[in-house]
């Protein structure tokens, strides 16, 4: 269920855990942006597209906000399997790394602690 607040749009999903997919963001440019149903599903895939493609890159995304994207090389290093506890070795690979920011991690520990004014 969506609410107004303030002259300001406060997403609320609806009391089950329910996942918020790029459908229900295109969905709620549409809603509260006045978009079209194409032009916002258009601007949520670059976005993530965006996102992607500098992450494939090797940069780092910063959201303000929000958090910190980045991309680390981990190298190869021998694995064990559980079952036979043979050794195995796993191959040197990159992996995407999120560091939530500050006012993010306020957010989720205080939920109430939002400030709906800006």
């Amino acid at each position: 269920m969506y609410a107004n607040v303030n002259k300001r749009k406060l997403f609320i999903m609806s009391g089950e855990n329910k996942t918020l997919t790029k459908a229900d963001l295109a969905e709620m440019l549409f809603d509260f942006v006045g978009l079209n149903k194409r032009e916002a599903k258009d601007i949520v895939d670059t976005f993530f597209d965006q996102i992607r493609e500098s992450l494939a890159n090797g940069n780092s995304v910063k959201l303000s906000g929000f958090g910190n994207f980045q991309v680390r090389d981990k190298p190869a290093r021998p694995g064990r399997n559980p079952k036979t506890g043979e050794v195995i070795p796993i191959e040197a690979r990159r992996v995407v790394t999120f560091h939530a920011s500050q006012k993010l991690k306020g957010i989720i520990e205080d939920p109430s602690s939002v400030d709906l004014s800006s």
